[in-house]
């Protein structure tokens, strides 16, 4: 047995022993998704119940699982609050019982440890090498930059399914001050089946990608159906925010090759991983594929390094100067700001850079009637996520949109020709009552 395996024996012990590291009023942060420690935080939770601890907020976001901390009961004891709504999470924050924080996915390892003082923090690792590190894997995120931050109480869960990748987010064990062990299946989320509207988006979106263009994509099945209309491109590339099974897809059929990449080439760079096993086993001790914090995947700057770099990402609600709504229901939220604005940017730093931000025309509101997503405003208490002077393409089922450097005029012109055509009519003339058109 070497030193590492000696101090490894030394600091392993329970979850219930490990959460005695949490005192009253600590910030817990944890990474997103599979990154998040199950065992660790419902240890903590049990303390909480048991009267040993209060006033805890837990940090995290994209929940997967349920955790013990989430219960009722706690709630005044415990605040919960997500960097990214997911749909574990969704219904509580919008009854008021968690919160939410606003924040960039770039600027998330500032909002927990510039903007907050964070205390603990527990990450899902891989086991440990001959050489003492542990790696990140799956969620590098905010996670591994918060662990590194002088005082803070590092706990980690030591899962033989979380993926050993390459890259910026290993963990030593002198670094630590306990493991735990449980190893459980990682949570797979398959990718969304593309319907007739998602066929449509993507291939319109598809038409657009050139040869050796670099991709990020989001999750849902516009992302899906615009990589299955990708597979006749050569020689694209990855740097996104997140991994999905749809970028193993396209590499098994050699589109992606990485090759034409001008910056970092020859490599898939990543924050988290989200999709099947097939995608988990694929990043697993994969030289190709990097993985490193939000901070450096999600950077403008260095998403902008890439050439053609391509950006495809999700909206809500789009009104006539451009504005995007994509992560919230009237006031309530419904996902996250996430990334989206970051890659916005990004693509538009990028050398032949595009964003796409996508949505379907329309949809059936609670009383059965149809509803337009392109309005002549947003909707009262929505929030805006990308802003009328950051957007780029909108597409819908009906075309594609160029917004950028345009003026009101041609902005008006170019959504309604992409709006469901029974509403067109009514878009221009809610145009004209606010002299946007003539």
């Amino acid at each position: 047995m070497n030193r590492w395996q000696e101090m490894y024996k030394a600091k392993l012990t329970s979850p219930e022993e490990a959460a005695k590291l949490v005192n009253s009023g600590d910030l817990v942060v944890s990474p997103l998704s599979n990154g998040q420690p199950l065992a660790m935080i419902n240890a903590v939770a049990a303390r909480v119940r048991q009267g040993e601890l209060e006033n805890i907020t837990y940090l995290s976001g994209v929940d997967v699982r349920w955790f013990d901390l989430y219960h009722p009961d706690l709630i005044g004891k415990v605040l919960i609050d997500t960097g990214f709504c997911g749909p574990v999470l969704r219904d509580f924050v919008g009854k008021g019982l968690f919160t939410y924080t606003p924040v960039r996915l770039g600027e998330a390892v500032e909002m927990v440890n510039r903007c907050r003082q964070s205390q603990v923090v527990g990450l899902v690792v891989s086991p440990m090498d001959k050489h003492g590190f542990f790696s990140t894997g799956c969620n590098v995120d905010w996670g591994w930059e918060t662990a590194k931050q002088p005082g803070v109480k590092v706990i980690l869960e030591v899962n033989e399914n979380m993926p050993r990748t390459y890259g910026t987010n290993h963990l030593h064990i002198s670094e630590v001050d306990a493991v735990v062990e449980n190893h459980i299946p990682l949570v797979e989320v398959p990718s969304a089946p593309a319907n007739e509207k998602d066929e449509a988006i993507g291939r319109y979106i598809a038409e657009m990608v050139e040869d050796g263009s670099c991709l990020q994509l989001g999750i849902g099945g516009i992302p899906t159906a615009v990589g299955n209309f990708l597979m006749d491109k050569k020689d694209l590339g990855i740097h996104s925010e997140m991994l999905a099974d749809v970028m193993v897809d396209l590499y098994d059929a050699g589109v992606i090759t990485c090759a034409k990449k001008n910056f970092m080439p020859y490599k898939w760079i990543g924050t988290f991983a989200l999709g099947t096993k097939k995608l988990y086993d694929f990043i697993d001790e994969n030289p190709l594929v990097e993985m490193h914090s939000t901070r450096f995947v999600n950077d403008p700057y260095i998403i902008g390094k890439n050439d053609k770099m391509i950006s495809v990402n999700g909206t809500l609600e789009v009104d006539l100067t451009g504005q995007c709504a994509s992560e919230s229901i009237s006031f309530k939220q419904y996902t996250g700001t996430g990334g989206q604005l970051d890659f916005v940017q990004g693509a538009w730093r990028s050398r032949g850079g595009k964003s796409f931000l996508a949505l379907y025309s329309t949809y059936t509101d609670k009383d059965g009637n149809l509803r337009s997503k392109i309005v002549p405003t947003l909707t009262n208490g929505i929030f805006t996520t990308v802003s009328r002077t950051e957007i780029q393409y909108v597409v819908t089922e009906y075309g594609v949109a160029n917004l950028k450097g345009q003026n009101l005029r041609t902005r008006v012109k170019e959504l309604v020709s992409i709006a469901h055509p029974d509403f067109r009519d009514w878009l221009l003339f809610e145009a004209r009552k606010m002299n946007f058109i003539p």
